[in-house]
């Protein structure tokens, strides 16, 4: 498989459709906001949302009407409180209803190397004593060792239709560069069906220094060089977190008609990341 470079658009285009299994993965960092941003102006619908953390962006996709259902462990704004478009979705079925598959960060890194590895479940310690078991009954099993006997607890394996990344660099063969925290984004990656990468650049070699690992072109469906497309989550080496906005979140997301404003003037009345950065009074 070669990669295609495409614009954000069109890879977006080609490769998510309604009713997928969609993770955009990234833990703080290289969160590809850009991506997201892209599904809702073109009006996806019916997706499952998988991520570690649902940040921001799944909370402005869960809010916008994209997902039916979401996998995924705490459910929070970094640093602030809760995700409020998801909560009033999960509380009040607003803009109408979701379904949820809880876990925690282990169990959902569990899951992943599991279909990375082409397995049917993952296993792990931990959940006894808390409440996912009752919560999450049927997405949370119990199985034996059978060398030591010991009770493991078992997880569905994740393998989605489509991840997307974001990543630093991307050379003109489609080999793509992540460096810094990056969380579950190599087992998402291998999970999937279709890797898609958004990048800060492409360039003609790789600055593949301590702490970064290389995803092969045979790898990567599709790249779409998008400048600033984490923001406002950050990009080592290319721009910081912007906590300001995580904070200012909060009261735009706990009001839905607030929210809805804030979405069809940097979202839907944008035509691409450049110009959401823009009207944010971000260069890109």
């Amino acid at each position: 498989m070669s990669t295609a470079f495409l614009s954000l658009r069109d890879a977006m285009a080609r490769h998510v459709r309604d009713g997928m299994s969609v993770a955009l993965e990234g833990f703080t960092h290289l969160i590809p906001f850009a991506a997201g941003h892209e599904l809702i102006r073109q009006r996806r619908r019916g997706l499952d949302l998988v991520r570690l953390t649902p940040d921001l962006i799944y909370d402005q996709m869960i809010g916008m009407g994209c997902a039916t259902s979401v996998s995924f462990s705490w459910g929070g704004n970094p640093g602030v409180g809760s995700l409020h478009r998801l909560r009033d979705a999960i509380e009040n079925a607003w803009p109408h209803p979701v379904a949820i598959d809880e876990h925690s960060h282990a169990g959902m890194a569990a899951r992943f190397t599991a279909g990375a590895a082409g397995l049917p479940f993952g296993m792990l310690k931990g959940y006894a004593g808390s409440d996912l078991l009752e919560a999450n009954a049927a997405r949370i099993a119990a199985v034996t060792c059978p060398f030591t006997g010991e009770e493991l607890t078992a997880l569905p394996a994740l393998r989605p239709d489509v991840t997307v990344l974001h990543a630093q660099q991307a050379d003109r063969e489609g080999n793509v560069l992540l460096r810094g925290i990056v969380g579950v984004s190599r087992d998402a990656a291998a999970a999937a069906t279709t890797l898609v990468v958004t990048v800060e650049e492409v360039v003609d070699e790789l600055d593949a220094s301590m702490n970064a690992f290389v995803i092969p072109a045979w790898q990567v469906a599709a790249v779409a060089e998008v400048p600033g497309g984490a923001y406002p989550s950050y990009a080592l080496g290319y721009y910081q977190r912007d906590n300001a906005f995580y904070q200012e979140w909060d009261a735009i997301a706990r009001d839905r008609t607030r929210f809805t404003e804030w979405m069809e003037r940097h979202v839907l009345s944008t035509a691409d990341h450049a110009a959401c950065l823009r009207s944010l009074g971000v260069a890109g």
